[in-house]
């Protein structure tokens, strides 16, 4: 059974996850609140198992509704689970929220509890700042996302969006080991402008076939959660990556096999590899913006990217 938090005695924001005091949130949050200007606030982490019985998440969310000085939350790994179990303790969801059926954060205002999937925007940030810019119109590559949750299918939208013309991907290929999620996949994009493709791929060998025939230039992303909370990785070691490839392992801790495997192959492969930083920052930054009814940008913003970096290089 899930262990929450006694009533908290100062403004207090959680993070829902399953391993959260391995995170580098724990630490950076009070540097981040002083720059910020929120007096008092703290952060605190609740651990859930993975796939919980959804009591568990029912208990989470009602306990942050109803205790005063909890004030939301973050969530990862759990925002697909969470959104199923407890959805109805809402008063309100976020249009990408609803869209995507899941959650990754949670505020309050007004008395009302609010649930939002802030995905679709830290995801086109962290993306924007690592894709160069008109490479989808010039290299005519693809997308490989390894893996269907709510990460995966935010940038996949994020991607096809009608502001980016036709600088957008040749075709989107979306692979996941379970059918359910794939079969949700399907329907969550069915609006997309960018061809998709959807295989079920349950073993790392058949995510390696895909890869292996994606263009020049494609983009792989790891958004299974393998290689952060449980070790392992979508590919295999024989897996053939594209030329001038880009290369996404959406976490910035953990054992990282994915990332490993793509450093290995760097230079034979050409591949421009990117970890999950500046999307961890990014995805903070916004749901503590929402959460404590701030704004986090311009000098703000630096002050928090750098002293993120300051702890990272320490």
């Amino acid at each position: 059974m899930i262990h929450l938090p006694q009533p908290a005695v100062q403004p207090t924001m959680y993070f829902i996850g399953v391993t959260t005091a391995q995170s580098s949130i724990m630490k950076l949050f009070p540097a981040w609140a002083e720059a910020i200007g929120l007096k008092d606030a703290c952060i605190k982490g609740i651990d859930i198992g993975i796939h919980a019985p959804a009591e568990d998440y029912r208990r989470c969310v009602a306990f942050i509704k109803h205790d005063p000085l909890s004030f939301g939350a973050l969530v990862t790994t759990h925002k697909i689970d969470l959104y199923q179990a407890a959805r109805d303790l809402f008063e309100e969801m976020d249009p990408y929220a609803v869209k995507f059926g899941e959650l990754s954060s949670i505020s309050k205002e007004g008395g009302r509890l609010i649930g939002h999937a802030k995905d679709p925007i830290t995801a086109g940030m962290a993306l924007d700042a690592f894709i160069p810019e008109n490479h989808w119109r010039t290299s005519h590559g693809e997308v490989v996302i390894l893996g269907a949750g709510g990460s995966a299918l935010a940038i996949a939208a994020y991607l096809a969006q009608e502001k980016f013309g036709d600088n957008v991907p040749a075709r989107i290929h979306l692979t996941n080991r379970s059918a359910p999620r794939l079969a949700a996949a399907v329907e969550i994009l069915s609006d997309l402008r960018v061809p998709v493709s959807y295989s079920l791929c349950p073993v790392p060998e058949w995510n390696d076939l895909i890869v292996g025939k994606a263009a020049e230039g494609s983009l792989i992303v790891n958004a299974t959660g393998l290689g952060k909370d449980r070790p392992g990785s979508p590919l295999t070691d024989q897996v053939s990556w594209p030329r001038k490839g880009l290369v996404w392992e959406l976490n910035y801790r953990g054992s990282l096999e994915f990332m490993q495997g793509a450093l290995r192959r760097q230079r034979q492969y050409e591949l421009t590899i990117e970890d999950g930083w500046i999307y961890f920052i990014h995805g903070w930054t916004e749901v503590i913006a929402e959460v404590f009814h701030v704004k986090i940008e311009g000098p703000v913003f630096a002050a928090c990217n750098e002293l993120a970096m300051r702890m990272r290089q320490a």
